[in-house]
């Protein structure tokens, strides 16, 4: 970490009430349902790279393409779905202005689009905690026509690919048919591309 960015963190453990060390450790005294947007968003910027670092850890493409993709997101949100982690959307260059448009009806992403959310949580003692790296990839008609034609990955904290049911998975976002299976990320949280 170079100089800069521990003023930084520093700075921002003052401001959103962590201890230099509870921060340096990804750790918050605050009850994960009482955190503040500003202090999601800290503890985020806290596990990143070490997130990012552990998907990659196996040698899977997508965990190191989906970094340089289009963020969907402001705040990591998305309490009450996958095992009631926060969430970060990213889309890649294939889906991500028609992602973004954040439709309730008649979405439709292209052939190709594939989403990332990479997930972590706060347990009761207040530690930040890893986890997995969700992926949905949009293909033709007649791959897997029964789950919208998405399909389901997901690679565990240090990167092995991890067995999922499709219908499992579909399960969910099938409730979400109008939206071409998407679950957006809550609407406050969501990046604004366009102003419609």
């Amino acid at each position: 970490m170079n100089s800069k960015r521990i003023g930084f963190a520093v700075a921002a453990a003052a401001m959103f009430g962590f201890s230099g060390a509870a921060y340096a450790e990804c750790t918050t005294d605050i009850a994960k349902d009482d955190l503040t947007d500003a202090q999601v968003v800290e503890l985020y910027e806290c596990i990143k790279s070490e997130l990012r670092e552990g998907y990659t850890a196996q040698g899977d493409e997508r965990a190191t393409a989906y970094q340089s993709w289009g963020a969907a997101f402001t705040v990591p949100g998305g309490i009450g779905n996958h095992g009631s982690r926060f969430l970060t959307t990213f889309v890649n260059d294939t889906g991500y202005l028609e992602y973004v448009r954040f439709k309730d009806e008649g979405a439709k992403m292209p052939v190709g689009t594939v989403i990332a959310k990479e997930s972590f949580n706060v347990n009761k003692k207040g530690k930040v905690k890893k986890g997995p790296l969700f992926f949905m990839e949009k293909v033709a008609a007649g791959e897997a026509d029964e789950y919208g034609n998405w399909v389901y990955s997901a690679l565990h904290v240090k990167g092995k690919v991890m067995k999922l049911k499709q219908s499992f998975c579909h399960n969910c976002h099938g409730n979400y048919e109008d939206q071409d299976a998407l679950g957006y990320p809550e609407e406050d949280y969501r990046i604004t591309v366009f102003s419609n």
